[in-house]
């Protein structure tokens, strides 16, 4: 029985990254002889054991072939008769598919990719040139075996998205094509779509995970909404790069510098989506493209399964953003209701994250990515004097004049205005 590191870890090291997490294949052993040895078995479909000491996975060397049952409609084979290259041949990518001794350390040649010294490291096991293509920078897919699962089409884009200097190999772009023109990603399923999707969103470059999608054809299949923005053309004076696809690559680089969450990032994703929709008589103006955006982003979400977070807080974005740019010009009165459509009371964290993509939204705009956005610190602290308001004494100070019902929510709207219109004096 050996044990060797594999995927993830070995080039993360090779490109001296931080290493969350280690995956491990076993090669030479039966489900039995693990069990045997204290390791936990989880999962039905294919053998991977949890180390009893460390927890990390440890997984049989297996091959799979494409079928309908099993894992992702594949059906697996694990024996003590698999090797490890045959195991290196089901991954998706050459960088992804070393493996290396259980005590291996990387050289310190391969911290530095523009190396003139570098050399592979012969004590990896390294049948498909990942180590060169992480020399040269290129994501290239390992066999033909790739297109037997269209997801690794999203795992492509995704890897696109954090290894942001990495080019795709054209052999697998055309590989991807294929697909995509073969049918290949109209049968993903939703929940994988999403797990990817969110993955790519949060990496330090999610902009290009859509460039890399669009380029291959899968965007306008598996979020269609997506991709009917490119082309269609906004007001110059407010968007110097006009075109509103550009526009959205441009605003989820502003929240990926801006260290937003995945559910602000997804709010930017989809905050624009009723731009695609505009007839063609009314371009470049995008009146009322608010209300489509929020409602094409909710049947997104019902059709990926969007979590909850996630769609709510688009919701608010979609709906309130122009609003948002706006409040600069409102007074007291109209700020209380913006925080109340909102629902800035109940819920002030979600708030200030729909605040933050609206300042993602503004300051992805050509040139104007260092603007301030002042709307971002008056709507808080608008908030925060709002909140300083003890309704429960107002209420019971209302009723005991003998006012109730709407009355009483009045006397509140009134003392949340003044102390806004207090508030906004104070600091003007």
């Amino acid at each position: 029985m050996q044990v060797f590191m594999v995927g993830g870890a070995v080039r993360d090291r090779l490109l001296g990254l931080p290493v969350q997490d280690h995956d491990w294949v076993v090669v030479g052993a039966t489900p039995e002889q693990m069990v045997a040895a204290g390791y936990v078995p989880v999962g039905k479909d294919f053998p991977v054991f949890l180390h009893p000491d460390t927890h990390e996975e440890y997984a049989l060397a297996r091959t799979e072939r494409k079928s309908g049952r099993g894992y992702r409609g594949f059906t697996v084979l694990a024996s003590p008769d698999v090797t490890l290259d045959e195991d290196l041949a089901r991954r998706d990518l050459t960088i992804n598919s070393i493996a290396a001794p259980a005590n291996w350390t990387p050289t310190s040649a391969y911290f530095d990719a523009q190396s003139t010294a570098w050399a592979p490291d012969p004590a990896l096991t390294d049948p498909f040139g990942g180590q060169r293509d992480l020399q040269a920078r290129v994501l290239r897919h390992v066999t033909d075996a790739f297109r037997e699962d269209p997801v690794r089409i999203l795992r492509v884009a995704r890897f696109a998205a954090r290894f942001h200097d990495f080019s795709i190999a054209p052999e697998t772009m055309a590989l991807m094509r294929r697909m995509v023109a073969d049918g290949e990603a109209d049968h993903l399923v939703p929940e994988r779509v999403w797990q990817e999707l969110a993955r790519g969103l949060m990496e330090s470059h999610p902009e290009r995970m859509l460039t890399v999608l669009r380029d291959c054809g899968a965007l306008a299949v598996i979020l269609p909404e997506v991709a009917r923005l490119w082309g269609v053309p906004q007001r110059a004076e407010y968007h110097p790069e006009v075109d509103t696809g550009v526009h959205l690559l441009m605003v989820l680089q502003q929240a990926a510098r801006l260290g937003g969450s995945l559910a602000v990032r997804y709010a930017c994703l989809t905050h624009d989506l009723g731009k695609g929709t505009t007839p063609a008589d009314v371009l470049p103006r995008h009146i009322g493209h608010e209300g489509r955006s929020a409602r094409l982003e909710a049947k997104l979400a019902a059709r990926l399964r969007v979590p909850n977070d996630c769609h709510e807080l688009a919701d608010v974005v979609a709906r309130e953003h122009g609003n948002i740019h706006r409040s600069a010009d409102l007074n007291a009165a109209a700020l209380v209701r913006l925080l109340e459509r909102c629902d800035a009371f109940r819920k002030p964290a979600r708030f200030a994250e729909a605040l933050l993509a609206c300042e993602c939204d503004a300051r992805g705009r050509g040139g104007l990515e260092d603007v301030p956005y002042p709307q971002r610190p008056r709507l808080l602290a608008a908030l925060a004097a709002a909140q300083s308001v003890r309704t429960a004494d107002i209420a019971e100070a209302a009723m005991a004049q003998g006012a109730r019902g709407p009355a009483v929510g009045q006397r509140i709207q009134a003392a949340r205005e003044a102390a806004v219109a207090q508030a906004l004096a104070a600091s003007a």
